[in-house]
């Protein structure tokens, strides 16, 4: 019965690809414009077209985008299937290769807001349940309630007014210093790290609050639990109650919010990455939707629903995992 339930599991997220793979395919197509417009102008923000009537319709028959919309959908379908996302109009390249290059700096944002804000919230998070109802708990709270109202990339803005253009702390936008002469290894990393700090500040401030809430109180509904006050009367020491006892199920809905909050995150750094013009995936979204460019704007839709869907399948198994009662739960229907 448990692999029925595994396997009815499986059907719904390839129903759902399915459907995400649909709309990834016709709402680019929806959008007012023509693409060859942008590929001939001077400027992304120029819509000049420099071709004559006879060279749009080769490049429409060159990329297939003169047969019927059932046609392009089957040949979209079909190219996936081998792993082809396609050619990119804009830019001259295959798809793959632009995100393989785009890829890296959204994960090093992504990445390293998942580990700052989870460590920071989880901790956060027990200092307010051990010391709960005190001004302390109080404080941390009402702060972290009042950040988790400020969108990611308004916070981005506030941080690079102030501390960008104001104080002149950190780089204005990009992800390197153009230019720079005489980098070694260790140079190159701390300026890369150096313009991702602000990106990464704003997107952990944002997504601390959730993770603390979900401590706080999964720690105090633990501490309720009849268990607890058994170690405690057994006179077990209070950092093994805690570690052990206290940790070891209060972390199990936190750790699943982790990869069912991804999709948020990854909506979050697009933003983020457009107010500091992070050479990101979410920039090359921006770009390529400016541009018309349809085979890049499905390639980054489909990398970015592959990832979110992954993700809560990975959560689904590391809950059965974390919380054995949930795969005999699934067994027992």
């Amino acid at each position: 019965m448990l692999k029925k339930v595994g396997s009815s599991r499986i059907t719904e997220y390839l129903f759902t690809i399915w459907v995400i793979l649909t709309l990834n395919f016709l709402l680019p197509r929806t959008m007012p414009g023509d693409p060859f417009l942008f590929i001939s102008a001077d400027q992304e923000s120029e819509e000049i077209s420099q071709f004559s009537e006879e060279q749009r319709n080769y490049y429409l028959k060159y990329y297939g985008l003169d047969k019927p919309i059932y046609h392009q959908y089957f040949l979209y379908v079909s190219n996936l299937m081998q792993g082809y996302l396609g050619y990119s109009l804009y830019y001259n390249e295959p798809v793959t290769t632009i995100l393989l290059k785009r890829l890296p700096w959204t994960l090093l944002l992504v990445i390293t807001a998942i580990v700052l804000s989870t460590v920071t919230g989880i901790f956060l998070g027990c200092v307010s349940a051990l010391y709960r109802n005190r001004w302390g708990d109080r404080l941390i709270f009402l702060f972290l309630v009042f950040i988790s109202e400020i969108p990611a990339f308004l916070l981005g803005l506030v941080l690079l007014f102030f501390l960008s253009a104001g104080l002149g702390m950190f780089p204005l936008s990009g992800a390197v210093t153009h230019f720079a002469l005489d980098y070694d290894l260790i140079d190159k990393i701390v300026d890369i790290l150096h313009h991702a700090v602000l990106p990464i500040t704003a997107l952990t401030i944002t997504r601390v609050s959730g993770v603390y809430l979900l401590s706080r109180s999964s720690i105090i509904t633990v501490l309720t639990k009849d268990y607890i006050k058994t170690a405690n009367a057994k006179g077990l020491h209070r950092r093994r109650i805690f570690i052990k006892h206290i940790l070891g199920n209060a972390m199990i809905p936190v750790v699943t919010k982790i990869f069912l909050s991804l999709g948020t995150l990854v909506g979050g750094a697009i933003l983020v990455e457009n107010v500091f013009c992070y050479p990101g995936l979410g920039k090359l979204m921006r770009d390529a939707v400016i541009v018309h460019d349809y085979p890049l704007i499905q390639g980054i839709f489909l990398l970015i629903t592959v990832s979110v869907l992954s993700a809560n399948f990975f959560a689904d198994l590391l809950y059965k995992v974390l919380d054995p009662r949930v795969a005999d739960a699934a067994q027992a229907v």
